[in-house]
């Protein structure tokens, strides 16, 4: 089912230096337990180098999966897999022929996240295609983790991006089909938001993540979701594992829901069963409005096990290990 339409059907003195030496140990074994408790022992890892994606893009992952095994890292790998999107017209959500907001401009939110915990992200970012290059060069050539607006379209023109229109003629003719009524609502499915998040773990074992989008379409001029903020959006843990989300950015924010998806792994919980409580915490809030809206998880943990859930249906996956690049659908919550 096409992603659009899934949008649709379901829309953290000598005793004083005798003390201050015992102080100094118990602090270090402390800090030391801590660590140990934190990391996952990984044994029993299942097929690597693997590449795990919201949706069915398997151009995406296939290109992904071209770099792992062409001896790249995670993070070259997650950043050509989301350009493959990204550089696809047809694919009215993310990048350039993604839908505009409601004046008609096409605004890009991305970010990007290395096995050290390294990140970079752009937002509302116009005019150039890859944002979720431009995010990797936040990270590794600035000593910030976010640009905005029309700051970082002169930073990418600065480091040899170039501008260009992103509003394709198709995308055109659609806003000005949704000008007659400029209806704004959360439409399951529609409108109202679309991603490509992807997960990547190389012969290493090292995670990376990436995402990028255009947003909810027909959205208030400078709208933001969560898709360029670490901990919502994205997460990685190299340690533990890692998460990204799609579906109605503002619910995701919420929670910091794929920090939270993480955080859960890291208390011993699979990847599904992670990415299932996660949807939970959502829908489980008083007053949730949750029938109104979507949200989908996909996480990888360090052992290679990988989890998804949504709340409603149609949510899939684009899963490539083990010589295969398949597209998975995902369990959901609302089953009524």
């Amino acid at each position: 089912m096409k992603r659009r339409k899934f949008i649709k059907t379901a829309s953290i003195t000598s005793v004083g230096l005798a003390v201050g030496g015992s102080l100094m140990s118990c602090n270090e074994a402390i800090s030391k337990e801590s660590t140990e408790l934190n990391k996952v022992v990984i044994t029993d890892v299942k097929g690597l180098p693997l590449v795990v994606a919201t949706w069915h893009v398997k151009a995406a992952t296939a290109k992904a999966m071209e770099i792992l095994q062409g001896g790249g890292n995670a993070l070259d790998a997650v950043e050509q897999g989301c350009r493959a999107e990204e550089a696809n017209e047809k694919n009215q959500t993310v990048a350039k022929g993604g839908l505009p907001d409601r004046d008609g401009n096409v605004t890009l939110d991305a970010s990007i996240m290395d096995k050290h915990g390294n990140c970079g992200s752009v937002v509302y970012l116009q005019n150039i295609t890859h944002a979720v290059s431009v995010a990797r060069k936040v990270m590794e050539d600035t000593p910030h983790v976010m640009l905005a607006g029309e700051g970082a379209k002169q930073f990418a023109i600065s480091k040899g991006f170039e501008p260009e229109d992103l509003l394709t003629e198709a995308s055109k003719k659609a806003w000005e089909k949704w000008k007659i009524e400029a209806k704004y609502k959360p439409i399951i499915n529609i409108e109202n938001h679309d991603t490509i998040g992807m997960l990547a773990m190389d012969k290493n074992g090292d995670i990376s993540g990436a995402c990028t989008t255009s947003g909810l379409a027909y959205k208030l001029e400078g709208r933001v979701g969560d898709s360029a903020i670490i901990g919502s959006g994205l997460f990685i843990d190299n340690d533990i594992g890692g998460c990204v989300a799609t579906g109605l950015g503002e619910e995701v924010v919420k929670t910091v829901g794929s920090f939270l998806v993480v955080e859960l792994m890291r208390q011993g919980k699979s990847p599904q069963q992670a990415c299932e409580e996660a949807i939970g915490r959502i829908v489980n809030k008083p007053n949730s409005n949750f029938k109104d809206f979507q949200v989908g998880y996909v996480a990888v943990n360090k052992k290679g096990e990988t989890g998804c859930y949504s709340i409603h249906q149609w949510f899939s996956i684009t899963k490539f290990q083990d010589g295969k690049n398949e597209q998975i659908q995902s369990d959901y919550f609302n089953k009524a």
